[in-house]
């Protein structure tokens, strides 16, 4: 005789796994690596400062 199977934790494990699919395609699509976003965000830091240095103090 075969082994029991709850229909409904496999009908769960199914969905997770398309989802999880869907998610990887989606992030390789559009996500970004952490250093890319470390860069990203190190560049718009310099930009704000040197923007910053270029003001001119008035009182």
């Amino acid at each position: 005789m075969g082994e029991v199977v709850n229909l409904r934790t496999v009908k769960k494990q199914a969905a997770r796994k398309a989802a999880r699919s869907v998610a990887d395609v989606n992030a390789a699509k559009h996500g970004r690596t952490k250093a890319e976003r470390e860069l990203e965000k190190a560049r718009a830091e310099k930009a704000a400062r040197e923007l910053d240095g270029h003001r001119r103090e008035t009182e």
